[in-house]
């Protein structure tokens, strides 16, 4: 026995049953690192520590913070396991399935419903400078999703149990057991897909592996697109073209003379001869040019500067025929010819308007509307009404608009005195309905005089420059907004509503109809887009790009048209003017010069 005892079998064995009793008695007693930190006995606490307030340095506490092994642990491997707080985690393996992941238009947000394009309120400006592109696209996606995510079909109802009643059974009195017929339409109880299968047209026999839907799409006409070219056909430096949103320094004259405002000159670009003449010099003063601006017919140019002067020339002479030294107390922004009458607008928040025929320094009408800086102004032309409108924009984000017949002024005695318009109500009453009003004359007149406006629209949230004058439907105007607003909206005057408005997601600098066609020329500056600094076609009023034209490398702040209306000049602050042939040639039958869009011209 003593041999068993000492081989290595019976130490074994003895090292077995110490095991055994070991796990009897002591493990009962064994205490086990806490999770939390907090210790049942003190024995426990002088064998262990606890976790310190930062949780997040010490992420996992493994079983080898729990005290020495026990021989049964080194023998048996056991899973490690981690216990995890704050930063630092390590997530097990476990793969909990997402029932919406299952499908696909949940999963990659897909459209429900493809139907045909609308024009949106919040489109943006694509990054591709090409309509033909944008539609292409568009008819792309559409056959993609009716073709790859078709919509599911609508589940029929479940089958209701008819009540039963209790029949007694009958003899059948027909001979035959069963009756053989051709499914047909007329069957009710044929099933649905087999009278599918009567129709030629069915799916079941088409040769395309394309869905019907996307066939018709596919063989539709598509919108005809006019192609414009996208590069300038001439570039011009401009040095010393102010980059400021709220100046106007170039336009272009009936006679097919461009004038330029360049620091402190203005020249002078005859279009058929690219000739070039300076036609006046402020160096001396010291002054700055800050608008300048083109009567309706003729070779007459106002040009504005920053002191607050406002000085007439005549082009074909480079004479200056009359200076008005103090036309207003800050600098002139914004000029609009009718006719003989000179309109101003000035950061001191005036709307003067002076006869140039009348040798007089003082102003004849002033209007008071807004409440900061006068950035835009505009006139109408007759609109086949032979009463011209104005309208205002400010930095104060109104758009104000004028009628001189039949604004309502107080007078310098106090009484008012409401002119004739032709669309007012009483003295002190209200014009139309809609989201203009004219308030109470004597309410709202200043003491000295000051025409209120007929109408003033509160929408833009945002400095209002860009002003146009719809020349195909009187009445219409559009106004685009700031950096903060990037909303091309167009008025019906008439009544004083919106008719429509459009997301540009751009600073809207200029706006400008086309006379060929019915479409709205926008520049733009700051964008919230990868696309910017473009000048962008609008066809009205369906508010579709026709083409986006790209090149500046700066906020295109300027834009005019020339006479014969085919082409476009822009200017930015990269100090160039670009020249585009946007528009179609005009309609050279005397008889198709008439606009075919305003239907109450050709009433006889």
């Amino acid at each position: 026995m003593s041999g068993l005892k000492n081989s290595p079998f019976g130490k074994r064995l003895r090292a077995m049953q110490r095991d055994d009793a070991h796990e009897d008695s002591p493990r009962r007693s064994r205490v086990k690192a806490p999770v939390f930190g907090v210790a049942s006995s003190s024995a426990a606490a002088s064998s262990f520590t606890s976790p310190g307030l930062d949780l997040s340095s010490r992420p996992t506490t493994s079983e080898s913070s729990l005290g020495p092994e026990s021989p049964s642990d080194r023998s048996i491997p056991r899973p490690k396991t981690t216990f995890t707080f704050g930063k630092g985690a390590d997530y097990g393996d476990r793969f909990v399935p997402s029932r919406d992941k299952s499908d696909m238009r949940t999963s990659y947000h897909l459209m429900d419903e493809v139907g045909p394009s609308t024009p949106s309120k919040n489109r943006i400006i694509p990054s591709e400078s090409d309509a033909l592109k944008e539609q292409a696209n568009h008819i792309f996606n559409t056959i993609l999703h009716a073709e790859v995510t078709p919509p599911s079909p609508h589940r029929p109802a479940s089958p209701s149990r008819a009540m039963s009643t209790s029949v007694p059974p009958t003899t059948p009195t027909r001979r035959r057991l069963f009756a053989y017929n051709s499914p047909s339409a007329s069957n009710p109880a044929t099933p649905t897909r087999v009278r599918r299968l009567d129709t030629p047209t069915d799916e079941a026999y088409a040769m395309s592996p394309v869905r019907a839907e996307s066939r018709q799409l596919l063989e539709s006409p598509r919108r005809q697109l006019r192609s414009v070219c996208k590069t300038p056909y001439r570039v011009l430096d401009a040095p010393e073209l102010a980059d400021d949103f709220y100046l106007n320094l170039v336009d272009w004259s009936s006679t097919n003379v461009l004038g330029v405002g360049l620091g402190k000159c203005v020249y002078l670009w005859t279009a058929h001869n690219a000739a070039v003449n300076k036609l006046c010099d402020f160096t001396e003063s010291g002054d700055t040019v800050s608008s300048v601006s083109w009567v309706q017919k003729g070779t007459t140019l106002a040009v504005g500067t920053l002191s607050g002067r406002l000085h007439i020339y005549d082009a074909s002479t480079l004479a200056l025929q009359r200076t008005y030294n103090n036309a207003h107390a800050l600098r002139i922004g914004a000029l609009a010819w009718n006719t003989h009458i000179l309109s101003s607008g000035s950061r001191d928040r005036l709307v003067l308007h002076r006869d140039v025929r009348v040798a007089s320094q003082k102003p004849f009408r002033r209007g008071q509307g807004h409440r900061q800086e006068v950035c835009g102004l505009k006139w109408s032309g007759d609109g086949g009404q032979g009463n011209p409108t104005l309208a205002s924009g400010g930095n104060d984000n109104k758009v104000c608009i004028w009628d001189l017949r039949g604004a309502r002024r107080a007078r310098f005695g106090g009484s008012t005195t409401s002119l004739n318009s032709g669309v007012g109500s009483g003295p002190g009453g209200s014009i139309g309905s809609g989201t203009g009003s004219v308030p109470n004359a004597a309410a709202t007149s200043s003491e000295d005089g000051g025409d209120v406006p007929l109408w003033k629209f509160h929408e833009h949230t945002a400095a209002v420059k860009a002003l146009a004058w719809d020349p195909h439907l009187a009445g219409v105007l559009a106004t685009g907004g700031g950096t903060q607003d990037k909303h091309i909206r167009f008025w019906n005057v008439q009544t004083g509503q919106m008719l429509s408005e459009l997301d540009t997601g751009s600073q809207v600098c200029n706006l400008i109809w086309s006379l060929t066609s019915h479409e709205l020329v926008s520049t733009h500056g700051f964008s919230s887009t990868t696309a910017q600094n473009q000048i962008c076609i609008w066809k009205y009023p369906t508010l579709n790009m026709v083409a986006s034209l790209t090149g500046h490398t700066n906020r295109v702040l300027y834009l005019a048209m020339s006479p014969d209306g085919e082409t476009i000049v822009t200017g930015a602050g990269d100090e160039t003017l670009r020249f585009w042939n946007a528009f179609p040639r005009k309609e050279k039958n005397e008889r198709e010069r008439e606009s075919r869009l305003d239907w109450g011209k050709l009433i006889r």
